[in-house]
């Protein structure tokens, strides 16, 4: 894998409908425990936007003893022995858009007929970029941003837990806060790509869906199990 810094996108440019992969390491490992194979919309200098289909097949994180992560109590959720297990996407189909360098990237929701729900900003490790893809690391804390502009905090009970497991330092929760900060300053901005027609955004009906590669994470073995869509708490709405 020829890996890089993600602003190298621009010299070399996938192209709209070309298939890459989206990876997330796991916290605190080497390895790779979330790979999504995604379809690009979008590539130059300033933006990546990538959409992931429903029913595209994926890699996903999951207890040894066959529990997803989100059903798993708070206190145990990062202690216990995980595996990868091969799943589908069932949601309505995930939008992602990342601008080089940002601590953060922003997925939009819809729900079904094409109504947009949210904006989600997952903040995580500026991605770097490689032949087949872009690679991350999820920061747990997130943020729900609304159509009339209010937002509110998620997960902020898993990152807490994160720091008390030891898969985040005193360091790295301050940074994660901080780029939370720097969301929240771009949220009442309101500037790109908030401020863009994204959410009118449509799939080209001729795409297809991509294909999850034996060897998304050299040769790691994984068994199969049913996807759900990322689970978002519901918490009061805070603007």
């Amino acid at each position: 894998m020829d890996t890089g810094n993600e602003g190298t996108g621009g010299a070399h440019p996938w192209r709209p409908g070309q298939h890459i992969l989206w990876r997330y390491r796991a916290n605190g490992a080497r390895h790779f425990h979330i790979c999504r194979p995604v379809t690009v919309v979008r590539d130059t200098p300033e933006l990546l936007a990538v959409w992931l289909a429903p029913g595209t097949e994926c890699v996903r994180p999951e207890l040894a003893d066959g529990t997803p992560p989100h059903l798993e109590p708070l206190a145990t959720r990062y202690t216990k022995p995980r595996t990868t297990v091969r799943c589908r996407w069932l949601g309505n189909g995930l939008l992602k858009l990342a601008r080089p360098g940002e601590p953060w990237s922003i997925w939009l929701f819809w729900d079904r007929g094409w109504r947009f729900k949210n904006w989600y900003v997952n903040l995580e490790e500026p991605r770097s970029r490689w032949s087949g893809g872009v690679d991350s690391e999820d920061h747990f804390l997130d943020i729900v941003v609304y159509a009339d502009r209010s937002w509110e905090w998620r997960d902020e009970d898993e990152f807490a837990q994160a720091e008390k497991a030891g898969l985040l330092d005193a360091a790295q929760m301050a940074r994660v806060r901080d780029a939370g900060q720097q969301a929240l300053a771009a949220i009442r901005a309101w500037g790109p790509p908030f401020s863009e027609n994204w959410p009118s955004w449509r799939p080209d009906p001729r795409w297809r869906r991509p294909r999850l590669p034996a060897d998304w994470a050299r040769a790691r073995s994984v068994s199969s199990a049913p996807c759900q869509p990322d689970r978002l708490p519901d918490h009061p709405r805070a603007s």
